[in-house]
């Protein structure tokens, strides 16, 4: 009746009543066949990433799911990337440890989403197999004008590389942005920017020529201008 939906609209209430354990289910299913359509595609370096949910992460059979998963589409784990939130790490960190680890172990990366918006200890950073940290859209959206928020990025990057971690930028969306990021020394940035959200066949398009879409984007143009 409603046509797409954004996950801010059911997340959270799929969440309370648990639905989100078929979702997630489905997700990862969904992920591991994309990953198999891009290798038949001809493409092998690249990663496809997901996110689990603090109730996904709690249930015993969660690290075994996404085994069954990659075999069942026979995918590299390499390719499949995991992003949890410091929230789901509060909540659960002695299960998120053990399961992230079997996770890791098997050869996929694990990365914190939304970071700096949780209230848990930096511990986590020496104690799980994390590779990537990725900053919160909300230090982005006015880091152009925020001291503060700048500040924060700023010493985020600096400390994640301090620990050899790679750091990801979200919700890039003015060129300016990605300007003081470059100049922060962030590895990689996601948003706007870049591209919304597409279709399987736009992004092969993409993949296939990516020097040629590069030369579309506004970070060329009003550079060039």
């Amino acid at each position: 009746k409603r046509g797409t939906v954004s996950p801010f609209e059911f997340m959270e209430f799929a969440e309370q009543r648990k639905l989100i354990i078929p979702i997630g289910d489905w997700v990862t299913r969904q992920a591991c066949a994309q990953i198999k359509a891009f290798q038949e595609a001809g493409f092998e370096d690249f990663k496809v990433a997901i996110n689990l949910s603090p109730v996904q992460l709690v249930q015993a059979d969660i690290v075994q799911k996404i085994f069954d998963a990659l075999d069942e589409y026979d995918v590299p784990p390499r390719l499949l990337e995991l992003e949890v939130t410091e929230t789901t790490l509060i909540d659960n960190i002695e299960v998120a440890i053990e399961s992230l680890k079997r996770l890791n172990a098997r050869g996929m990366k694990i990365a914190i989403d939304d970071f700096g918006t949780g209230y848990s200890s930096l511990s986590y950073l020496k104690n799980l197999p994390i590779s990537c940290l990725k900053i919160d859209r909300s230090f982005i959206r006015d880091i152009l004008e925020d001291e503060n928020d700048k500040q924060i990025v700023k010493t985020i990057i600096s400390m994640a590389h301090s620990l050899n971690l790679k750091i990801v930028a979200e919700g890039v969306e003015e060129t300016e942005q990605l300007q003081l990021l470059n100049g922060f020394e962030c590895d990689e940035i996601q948003g706007y920017l870049l591209s919304k959200p597409v279709t399987h066949e736009e992004l092969l398009v993409i993949m296939r020529n990516p020097k040629q879409y590069v030369e579309t984007l506004p970070i060329l143009t009003q550079k060039s201008a």
